[in-house]
């Protein structure tokens, strides 16, 4: 399993994501997102944290409509778990660590 997150595209959601035998933490954001910018080392800290139970990726959206899409991503930074082709919870808009752990933590029960 990584020790970090993954950066995926499009082409690469289905191995990367769905086939992937743990749950898989997927962070939508983009370049121009203030917000994302702040969040990314909290994204690559959750990696290497819950490395043993989850796989982080990230996707830029604008390079990658059909997954945003698929995923109803609708701002950024964004978050979907999803654990083969089940989405296990969504949530949109910066968050802090102890949020995102909950989330995490919730939606992995």
């Amino acid at each position: 399993m990584s020790k970090g997150a993954i950066v995926i595209n499009d082409s690469e959601f289905e191995t990367e994501v769905l086939q992937a035998e743990e749950p898989v933490l997927v962070y939508f954001w983009a370049t121009w997102c203030g917000p994302c910018q702040l969040m990314s080392a909290l994204v690559n800290a959750t990696a290497k944290e819950y490395s043993d139970r989850l796989k982080v990726v990230k996707m830029e959206v604008d390079p990658n409509p059909a997954t945003v899409k698929q995923y109803k991503v609708e701002g950024v930074p964004a978050f979907r778990l999803i654990h083969k082709d089940k989405l296990l919870g969504a949530t949109e808009g910066a968050i802090g660590k102890e949020k995102l752990l909950n989330f995490i933590n919730t939606n992995l029960e």
